[in-house]
């Protein structure tokens, strides 16, 4: 067992990050968090922004760095944050991804359907828990909202929080996208506290406006990207017939953990239960899955039989990706059904397998979310006023859920 624990990471955005407490290094040494060293933060955004390598890992290593410097400034300014409740708040954004699957959000949709990471994560805290006798009791209360002191949730989970200040500032870093630099040390130094609520003082407004601005821009240009969009959906494409071939009877190459989530359909209940597959759990077998058991398995399905998953696995490997059109209203049906006559014309499919071929959805973006959570200003008279009304700027179209409808399809079919 390692007795120093206190140790120096060398951060490209955040320069020398000290690990100042025992329980952060052993839970950055467990298996379950160096996992996200071999997921990518942004999926495979790395297709758009050659950059974009950076992991799950440093992005949870830097957001708990903030942690550190939001709960000093708000001790300083007479907030009464204990030492447990600080390490614990830490921890909580330490651990807050730690229920990604591989490539980030695109397991949620296709193997793992329907199970937010989040569910998942705290799941993995609380199987941590028991393995550190009871250690994580406190950063479970606080990462679920169940804490007295709310502000303490909103720093790890809000739409101001930590998380955010960090990945904004990390992803514009490494995909190049200036437009996304945030102020997040000017911003947690005008944080404080009121009324149990987190509050940033008036003076750090217009940072607070430049990071709504930022996080709506890094949306268009880097997370919905449409080269990003058509590559993720098509590696859900991918699963999705990978799964349809073994649930078929087919072989399949594929790592234990994979073949197990492709050959069953995977609940939450699955996920809380002690019943085991060939010996492990279903939330064991999930933490052995990062992005190596996708490309390892989907370099050999381009040469499966099946010729849909051969098709689909060889756009992605070889970055054929779909053409994307993207448009601010739904395409009609005259023209989706034109893409479909092309699609069995030339790949001789049946009706049942169009979709594989033609994907359609809708993209939607919301810098700032109010109805689900405010961020507050504190006037200099003493009142807090919500950003919108705080501002003198117009940031109600920030507000607003702006909605496209997107088409991707091989580009043997372009149709003009």
């Amino acid at each position: 067992m390692k007795t120093n624990k206190k140790k120096i990471i060398n951060d490209p955005v955040f320069g020398f990050i000290t690990i100042q407490s025992d329980l952060i290094f052993d839970l950055i040494e467990h298996p379950y968090f160096q996992r996200l060293r071999r997921i990518k933060q942004l999926g495979l955004s790395c297709i758009v922004f050659p950059g974009a390598n950076h992991t799950r890992f440093e992005h949870a290593i830097g957001a708990t760095y903030l942690m550190r410097l939001a709960v000093n400034t708000l001790r300083l300014k007479g907030i009464k944050i204990t030492d447990d409740e600080a390490e614990a708040v830490a921890v909580a954004i330490l651990l807050h991804d730690i229920g990604h699957g591989p490539f980030s959000h695109v397991l949620e949709n296709t193997i793992v359907e329907g199970i937010p990471h989040e569910k998942v994560s705290a799941l993995l805290m609380e199987d941590l828990n028991i393995q550190f006798d009871g250690k994580l009791s406190l950063a479970i209360q606080i990462f679920k909202n169940e804490y007295t002191k709310k502000f303490l949730h909103q720093l790890v989970a809000s739409q101001l929080d930590m998380d955010r200040l960090d990945y904004l500032r990390r992803d514009s870093f490494f995909t190049g996208v200036a437009e996304g630099t945030v102020g997040s040390d000017r911003i947690i130094k005008m944080l404080n506290v009121r009324n149990d609520e987190l509050v940033v003082e008036y003076k750090g407004i217009y940072s607070i406006e430049k990071f709504l601005i930022a996080r709506r821009l890094m949306y268009w240009q880097v997370y919905l990207h449409k080269t990003v969009l058509s590559a993720e959906y098509l590696l859900v494409n991918v699963l999705l017939r990978a799964k349809a071939v073994v649930l078929s009877g087919g072989a399949l190459f594929a790592s234990p953990a994979l073949h197990v989530f492709l050959k069953k359909k995977i609940t939450i209940e699955q996920f809380s239960s002690t019943e085991t597959y060939k010996g492990k759990s279903m939330l064991e077998l999930f933490t052995e899955l990062d992005d190596n058991d996708l490309i390892s398995a989907i370099k050999q399905w381009v040469n499966h039989e099946d010729k849909i998953l051969a098709y689909l696995s060889d756009c992605l490997i070889n970055r054929k990706l779909f053409r994307i059109k993207i448009k601010d209203r739904a395409f009609p049906k005259k023209k989706i059904d034109e893409f479909k006559s092309k699609i069995h014309d030339f790949f001789e499919v049946d009706e049942n397998h169009y979709n594989y071929y033609l994907i359609q959805d809708s993209i939607t973006n919301s810098a700032y979310a109010g109805s689900i959570g405010k961020i507050n200003i504190l006037m200099k008279n003493g009142k807090v006023k919500e950003i919108n009304d705080a501002s003198d700027i117009n940031l109600s179209n920030l507000s607003q859920t702006v909605r496209k409808y997107f088409i991707c399809y091989p580009k043997e079919l372009d149709i003009k």
